[in-house]
């Protein structure tokens, strides 16, 4: 007998019919739960939750939502950490018959109560540990800890339809708030359905949800997989971001498929891999992918294309080993999607011509949440044809052999650590500082993971304003990733000559014209010395001083790993990520790394053996 896993009707993954009962990636969760109630459907930190377990609890959850109102084009909130019960509260809102509203706990109150209040939420599930982070408003709270999930009912029945919302997500927004993407079941289904059939996906297939919670590339991580019967696992904080450690916890896990952002997948490909790692696709996306694999890889590397209003993937393609090929291209356009290069007049451009990238087809969603005005900005119609596009803001180009090369942005939005941002956004929030007459932000360092933004600010002659009120005023309204990690001070910022912001004329920040994080203080041991050194062209910058925190300065995880690296090759010690996080700053990083080699060497003197070591004294 075939294994529970693989006993999945051949129907179930058939394209649904418009408007039918099997229009709702929900539908097919629904007959998996009852073909194979005992599979694994998602495992986390030692738990299981199978398929039959998963569809029973969200029963009840989606029962209790229906009691509240929540049908058919209502929107609700989740309010809760990545994890199982996450996944479980989205598939009870689907059951209910309404839309989910991903709500990242790591975001600023100011932000949350801004997106609860635009989208008009009708009731929040929250895990009970987040209820008291949870902005207060007119929905209501539902907490599934509180539910009785013992309680046996039938599946929910909701009559919703392939035209009917299925999910809102935020992203930044160039107006100074972020707007928020609506999807239809319909595009989310064309995303599941090009999947299944693109990578061959099987019951006995085991998937990654490794993005973080708000991320549109959480929704390609979970659905699909759960469409077909396969069984998802949740790798945790500590390991998600650190490619050594994703790379050894994808291996033992026996991962066949993952999603991991480009920053991440970059530098994952220089690892070694076993030749039996289980790992079938490594899918990635988010920011300009600028490496190839190295031969001998035992998994294909696919990159991706799409913005949220294009239900995360609009193109995708194969990237090869072959260096001679170029850069990687974003590949082309998926099933029942549609990619039209307009230039400016919105005429096609032709013979490799560079042109503005327009979507259009099965995957283009509805609109703006509560915003006509952007959504007829940018959704239009194709002057030729009248088919309705989506408007991305991207140049690209097409290749001899079909493929789409991506050239950039026609604005001035950028991506931080995978994440899209609206530099507009940021510049509202400075505005908003006392003391700050005007500002810019612009991005500085590489087209990778390095890439971090600055701020240039314009004071007033009585603004008392330093880099730690700066980063506290904007914490509360954006999230990490969008404070910038640098600050500058210019008497005026440059214009062009329609008086808009003149980014290349932003002058380079030096020590003269940057806001100090804090006073200088200059390393003194031999170990702080060589740390500062180390730290500042990780960080892109001139000193570093011994009270500086690599976090302020603009370092975050994926830095963290190549410091640690850093440190290993000059220290020979190993110094653990958390104990970066705890230690951030250089002079707190030095003891510990003074530490470590004093208990190296006080190891390898029991054990009677010699190793090499650091000088640590105080330098004279």
């Amino acid at each position: 007998m075939k294994p529970e896993t693989q006993l999945i009707d051949d129907q179930l993954l058939k394209t649904p019919s418009a408007g039918s009962s099997a229009a709702c990636v929900f539908h097919l969760v629904e007959k998996l739960s009852q073909a194979t109630p005992g599979a694994a459907a998602i495992s986390s930190w030692g738990e299981v939750v199978t398929y039959g377990e998963l569809n029973r609890r969200a029963n009840v959850l989606a029962r209790h939502l229906r009691s509240l109102g929540v049908g058919p084009e209502t929107l609700v909130g989740v309010f809760m950490e990545r994890s199982a019960a996450s996944v479980l509260a989205s598939l009870a809102i689907f059951k209910a018959g309404g839309a989910y509203l991903p709500l990242d706990p790591a975001l600023p109150e100011q932000r949350l109560a801004f997106m609860l209040a635009d989208s008009q939420v009708t009731a929040v599930v929250c895990s009970a540990g987040l209820r008291a982070r949870l902005p207060q408003g007119p929905w209501a709270i539902v907490v599934p800890e509180e539910l009785n999930s013992t309680e046996e009912c039938g599946d929910a029945r909701a009559e919703v339809s392939g035209e009917n919302l299925a999910y809102v997500i935020y992203t930044s927004g160039s107006t100074g708030q972020p707007k928020g993407v609506e999807i239809t079941h319909a595009s989310l289904m064309n995303l599941v359905n090009w999947h299944l059939r693109a990578f061959e996906v099987k019951a006995t297939d085991r998937a990654c949800f490794q993005a973080a919670v708000g991320f549109d590339a959480a929704v390609w991580e979970v659905w699909p997989y759960l469409a077909c019967g396969a069984s998802i696992a949740i790798p945790d904080e500590a390991t998600r971001n650190n490619p050594a450690a994703m790379r050894d916890w994808l291996i033992e896990t026996r991962v066949t498929i993952t999603f991991l952002p480009t920053a991440i997948a970059e530098r994952m490909l220089a690892l070694e891999w076993p030749a039996d790692t289980a790992l079938r696709f490594l899918l990635t996306g988010a920011d300009a992918l600028h490496k190839r694999p190295p031969k001998g890889l035992p998994f294909t590397l696919v990159n991706n294309y799409g913005p949220t209003e294009g239900t995360v993937v609009a193109t995708s393609g194969t990237v090869t080993a072959d260096a001679s090929a170029g850069l990687p291209t974003i590949g082309r356009a998926i099933d029942k999607t549609e990619i039209h290069l307009l230039d400016e007049k919105m005429e096609p451009v032709f013979d490799g011509g560079v042109g503005e990238i327009y979507i259009g087809g099965a995957g283009v969603a509805r609109g703006y949440r509560n915003n006509a005005a952007l959504t007829a900005e940018r959704f239009v119609r194709h002057p030729g044809t009248g088919v309705r596009l989506y408007r991305t803001g991207d140049l690209a180009r097409f290749l001899p052999n079909g493929e789409l090369e991506f050239l950039g942005r026609v604005d001035e939005q950028v991506k931080i650590r995978g994440f899209r941002v609206e530099p507009g956004e940021i510049v509202s929030a400075l505005n908003s500082v006392a003391g700050v007459v005007s500002s810019a932000v612009a991005p500085l360092g590489g087209s990778n993971g390095d890439k971090r933004l600055a701020a240039y600010l314009v004071l007033s002659a009585e603004a008392q304003v330093n880099v730690a009120q700066l980063r506290e005023a904007l914490a509360r309204r954006l999230p990490d990733y969008m404070v910038p990690s640098v600050f500058g001070r210019v008497s005026a910022l440059p214009l062009t000559r329609n008086g808009k912001v003149d980014y290349a004329a932003l002058p380079a920040l030096n020590e003269a014209n940057t806001l100090p994080e804090t006073k200088f203080v200059a390393p003194q041991t031999i170990v702080e010395r060589r740390l500062a050194a180390i730290l500042a062209p990780l960080l892109h910058v001139d000193r570093v001083s011994a009270k500086d925190n690599f976090f302020l300065l603009g370092g975050h995880s994926l830095l963290g790993t190549q410091l640690i690296t850093k440190i290993k090759e000059s220290f020979d010690v190993e110094l653990s990520l958390l104990s970066l996080f705890d230690h951030p700053t250089l002079e707190e990083m030095s003891v510990e790394v003074e530490n470590l080699i004093l208990a190296k060497i006080a190891a390898a003197n029991a054990n009677g053996s010699a190793v090499s070591s650091v000088t640590v004294q105080e330098s004279q």
